[in-house]
């Protein structure tokens, strides 16, 4: 439970995208996009507020016309999180989001289109010191490697990525980083390891178009999870046919799994049987709505019965665990009280947030103590 994930991740170099880093020794960064209209500012602001609040790093925004990029520079101004510009086709709005502040630029070097273009937005984030993301997509790749190929492949994909980072290295720009995105997650995964093995810049990894919220989920977290237990990818976007805050959840789920975050509570939690002393699943259910403003990093447990649940709750800062006529309560592995069904969830929550107090108290005094 305690002990550190025993992945070894890729050496990367390290860019910031606003006060985050990406590479390097940071954090693996999860982000996500809003899905609402950028001309609505009010809309866009509190859907970004949203986002942050459950922990996002960095958010995307789709910016499709100039009115937008306008827009834009009014949103930037009412959020704290880290805004990606989404720029497709017209480079000029690249270089407006770059004069009103945008924190790095995504640009699809298959429709960005000639080389003077992607030359202008590179002299342009060189200017106001903005890092570029390659997003290379296998549904947009450029039309010679679709004839040169004949369908997406990981192979097309890596040489997408390839031609428009050699073009960066030759204009002196390493301030980047890559995704090779495809719905398909072999053709996803195989690009995503060949380009970890040519080049040292961070990488954005993602299955595109992965689908709702359980199938995409899955897809996600199949794909992502081998490239992470391969020390691949420096910041990741679960892409969700759904409420983009559950991408943000669903992504420090995954790393939380690996040992790659710890933002937040780990729940372990039994899937239930005829043995249990209380209603796991709706204590679940209730927990996880109720904690879900929580960052500080806890792990509770929540059994219910005695079969594995002492064992468990030994092991994590608080553990829950079915008992007749009262469960037990286990704080930092040791039983400390016993709580009824009829208020369970109230005190159970109770407790959890004096834990977190107490965790969050001794992180102030460590970082008062410059330890």
């Amino acid at each position: 439970m305690h002990a550190p994930s025993p992945i070894k991740r890729r050496f990367s170099r390290q860019i910031h995208v606003g006060n985050v880093a990406v590479g390097g020794d940071a954090p693996i960064a999860v982000q996500s996009m809003t899905n609402t209209n950028t001309l609505d500012v009010a809309a866009t602001v509190a859907q970004i507020q949203q986002l942050e609040t459950a922990g996002a790093d960095i958010v995307r925004v789709s910016v499709p016309d100039m009115d937008a990029a306008e827009t834009f520079g009014q949103i930037k101004k009412l959020v704290n999180v880290p805004l990606v510009a989404d720029i497709h086709f017209d480079y000029k709005i690249a270089l407006r989001v770059a004069e009103l502040g945008v924190d790095c630029l995504r640009i699809n070097p298959g429709n960005i289109g000639r080389e003077d273009r992607v030359r202008a937005v590179v002299s342009a984030a060189r200017e106001h010191g903005i890092p570029i993301r390659i997003g290379v997509n296998a549904g947009s790749l450029e039309k010679d490697l679709q004839k040169k190929y004949g369908e997406p492949t990981p192979a097309a994909l890596v040489e997408s990525a390839m031609r428009h980072i050699d073009y960066l290295d030759r204009l002196d720009f390493p301030e980047f980083k890559v995704s090779v995105k495809a719905s398909d997650v072999f053709m996803a995964v195989a690009a995503y390891r060949d380009l970890a093995a040519r080049i040292e810049q961070p990488l954005h990894l993602g299955i595109t178009e992965a689908g709702g919220l359980r199938s995409g989920t899955v897809k996600s977290s199949i794909g992502l999870g081998m490239l992470l237990m391969d020390g691949i990818g420096d910041t990741i976007r679960v892409s969700l046919a759904a409420d983009p805050v559950e991408e943000i959840k669903v992504g420090f789920d995954m790393l939380r799994s690996l040992k790659l975050r710890s933002k937040g509570i780990n729940f372990i939690a039994c899937p239930s049987c005829s043995r249990q002393n209380f209603d796991v699943i709706d204590t679940m259910n209730q927990l996880e709505e109720r904690l879900e403003d929580v960052m500080t990093p806890l792990n509770v447990s929540v059994i219910g019965c005695v079969v594995n649940g002492p064992g468990e709750a030994k092991e994590t800062d608080i553990g829950l665990t079915g008992g007749s006529p009262a469960n037990l309560v286990y704080i930092d592995g040791k039983p400390a009280s016993k709580l009824r069904n009829d208020h369970l969830v109230d005190d159970l929550e109770q407790l959890i947030r004096a834990k977190v107090r107490e965790k969050q108290q001794q992180q102030d005094d460590m970082i008062a103590r410059g330890v």
